[in-house]
């Protein structure tokens, strides 16, 4: 028997955002715990940050409201984000001398998935706090390469 694993999902269609400015967005939260997703978000400046919360915040919902799953929205993880391009409108602008140029309107719909995180991350993050390494100083660093490094003998004459 295969293991498949169940995922949770929210869809947004023809949102009035194009395509390529919400996928640089989205490159942002793939593959990030849903309470980092929203935190990136909610400090990102463009306008299609706004537009990928809502849907954000209706996959969680989805996941706490699903009968069959119930599962906690902190313990959640993006596990798949996808911008497809919608229908494009076509508008028409009038221009000098009796000539229109085309004004394309586009759209895009966002779908983002959502999975628990594997037991074992779930489990370490509850244990202890995840310590930060230790960077070594410019004074430590530069110390240890000159203790490394060999002393030149000095020539006599």
């Amino acid at each position: 028997m295969t293991d498949a694993r169940s995922y949770v999902g929210a869809t947004a269609k023809h949102v009035h955002v194009t395509a390529r400015k919400a996928r640089l967005v989205a490159d942002h939260i793939r593959g990030r715990s849903v309470p980092e997703a929203r935190t990136v978000l909610a400090f990102m400046q463009r306008a299609a940050a706004r537009d990928v919360e809502k849907v954000l915040k209706s996959a969680v919902a989805n996941a706490e409201t699903n009968p069959h799953l119930r599962w906690n929205g902190d313990e959640l993880y993006v596990s798949a984000v996808y911008i497809d391009e919608g229908v494009t409108l076509k508008r028409w602008q009038q221009r000098a001398r009796g000539r229109v140029s085309q004004i394309l309107k586009r759209t895009c719909h966002i779908t983002i998935k959502l999975d628990q995180a594997p037991e074992s991350v779930r489990s370490s993050r509850a244990a202890a706090p995840a310590e930060k390494p230790k960077r070594l100083g410019r004074s430590a660093s530069g110390a240890a390469a000159k203790a490394k490094t060999p002393k030149k003998k000095e020539a006599t004459a």
